[in-house]
């Protein structure tokens, strides 16, 4: 993973709230909501809130006495997750890094983690440290994105990109996001880093737009695909965006269109 995967920075946080948090993270954000709702817990940790759809889908959820963490590593997707929650002092907003968390062991009962834990540069040290700061017997429940052929949207985007660039192709929706979803591996990576009992389920959803360009501003311009695409040739940033709005249109249709998104999610017990 390039150390420019993690940049979310920039109007980045604003696109990707607008557009690509509606267009396939809600569905994903309301089931791992009810998830972590359902253990009554009394502490829970969210690690890379980013734009904080998870947090908007769980706080309504919580008791008003279970204290709730919400923390990612980049600031301004805090900022913007912060600015788009009611107001509330049950909600404890912090910057911090998943792999070193500011926090006493042993002091949630549940972490949480929407397709977060991909950005991890090193995936056991980031499940070690989710169960150094479990209860005993707490959960550390998140979700990862299935490969790429799956996710149909992202998998056009990054055919269009590549066709702009076929000696450098911009790679990082399959790289990092859609790079990471092997079940055997991470299964094993959870056991060895020190979780007892891991369950696993697969949910397939359709991902939704108005319009052809809704997934192409998402992908292109919400995510660090935008940091590829200016790197190599930023001039040709809404180009590109356009090209990959008609062939979005090409495949899927005109007017309101959806394809398929799979993800996978785990539950693994302190």
């Amino acid at each position: 993973m390039s150390s420019k995967d993690k940049n979310f920075t920039g109007s980045i946080p604003d696109v990707y709230d607008e557009y690509l948090v509606p267009l396939i993270f809600e569905p994903y954000a309301v089931d791992i909501a009810k998830r972590v709702a359902k253990t009554n817990p009394k502490d829970v940790l969210e690690t890379a809130a980013g734009s904080g759809v998870v947090t908007r889908a769980l706080a309504p959820l919580l008791n008003e006495s279970t204290r709730y963490v919400v923390t990612d590593l980049n600031q301004p997707m805090l900022d913007r997750a912060a600015s788009q929650q009611p107001p509330s002092d049950q909600i404890e907003w912090r910057q911090a890094d998943a792999l070193q968390l500011p926090f006493e062991a042993r002091s949630f009962d549940v972490v949480c983690c929407q397709f977060g834990v991909m950005f991890f540069p090193d995936k056991i040290a980031g499940y070690r440290e989710s169960l150094r700061v479990l209860k005993e017997d707490g959960r550390f429940i998140f979700n990862v994105w299935d490969r790429i052929e799956q996710n149909e949207f992202a998998q056009s985007v990054t055919a269009t990109a590549s066709r702009f660039f076929p000696d450098d192709p911009p790679e990082f929706l399959a790289r990092t996001p859609h790079g990471h979803g092997n079940i055997t591996t991470i299964v094993s990576d959870l056991g060895e880093a020190g979780f007892s009992h891991v369950e696993t389920f697969t949910i397939s959803e359709r991902s939704r737009a108005s319009n052809s360009m809704v997934p192409a501003l998402a992908y292109c311009q919400g995510t660090p695909l935008r940091n590829e695409l200016e790197e190599r040739a930023a001039e040709l940033l809404n180009e590109i965006t356009e090209a990959a709005a008609a062939d979005i249109e090409k495949s899927f249709g005109v007017g309101s269109i959806s394809g398929r998104i799979q993800g996978h999610v785990f539950v693994a017990k302190a």
